[in-house]
């Protein structure tokens, strides 16, 4: 579903006219600041251990909008963009078996996540099983 998803929104994301506004203004600039990919993903997932409850309604609009948090702020635009739209589609949808799949997709590196999604990585069989990411 996911892997889909990013073939679908990829062109679009690519043609549109902001993306090469940026992509022009970074080529542009002597000095490139980038952040270290895939920290953020790192940090909530082992130093908060996701709780996942499905006991009441607040519990699930929590895990909800946090698991839309992570999708949404990665630090890889392209990523961020599709990521985040399809987290935001489904998520409310989602049983607790999906959820701990979609939280093991967000706990991937953002450049391995990246490849694998776009088709330019075979990626490892651990990822090509897991539910969210078909």
């Amino acid at each position: 579903m996911l892997r889909r998803a990013v073939s679908s929104a990829i062109p679009r994301i690519l043609n549109s006219s902001n993306h090469a506004r940026v992509a022009n203004s970074a080529m542009s600039s002597e000095t490139v600041y980038r952040p270290i990919l895939g920290s953020a993903s790192r940090f909530f997932s082992s130093n908060q251990p996701l709780d996942i409850d499905f006991s009441n309604e607040e519990s699930k609009r929590r895990l909800c909008n946090r698991l839309l948090y992570r999708s949404k702020q990665r630090g890889f635009l392209e990523l961020d963009l599709v990521l985040g739209k399809w987290v935001e589609e489904h998520v409310h949808s989602m049983d607790e078996n999906k959820i701990k799949a979609l939280v093991h997709v967000l706990d991937l590196e953002n450049p391995d996540l990246w490849k694998w999604l776009t088709g330019q990585e075979q990626p490892p069989e651990a990822v090509s099983n897991n539910p969210v990411s078909h």
